[in-house]
């Protein structure tokens, strides 16, 4: 167990920023493995799911949980796309971001990155998969910048 903790922490800080892992994952988190693999799988918190991790490259698809924690901890990550306000509802409900509604973006944002959308307010919306870099998010006036795999749905 003590080897699988310090492995997803380490995939954390590795995707997220330094330190990420031990805040992201407290001791008390429940790891589940694949029936199939025996490799970790899903890891949840007061039985909740934060995080599964990918078989196909190694790191963490996140959910609306792990995006609203991570989102506390907004100095340490750098894996926020921000959306103006007027398209908040439409990605709360699972809409994907399109780059002509992105109000700002972290720099350290690559294609293929996981990403936590906010609003302009801060409130967290939805999370996916970065399908641009966050300075092309900015630049580009057209197609999906995130593609949205959890919303908050909530309005």
């Amino acid at each position: 167990m003590q080897s699988s903790i310090r492995k997803i922490r380490s995939i954390a800080d590795y995707q997220f920023g330094k330190n990420v892992g031990i805040i992201l994952f407290p001791d008390e988190v429940e790891i589940l493995y694949s029936k199939g693999t025996g490799k970790i799988r899903y890891i949840k918190l007061n039985g909740k799911r934060l995080v599964t991790l990918r078989p196909t490259d190694g790191l963490f698809s996140i959910s609306i949980e792990a995006g609203l924690f991570l989102a506390g901890k907004k100095n340490l990550v750098s894996c926020f796309v921000k959306v103006k306000n007027d398209v908040a509802e439409y990605v709360a409900k699972g809409g994907d971001v399109f780059a002509v509604h992105v109000a700002n973006a972290d720099e350290e944002i690559r294609a293929q990155n996981e990403v936590i959308v906010l609003d302009e307010n801060n409130k967290v919306l939805a999370v996916g998969r970065a399908l641009l870099s966050g300075s092309e998010m900015l630049l580009f006036k057209k197609g999906v910048a995130v593609k949205v795999r959890h919303a908050r749905e909530e309005s």
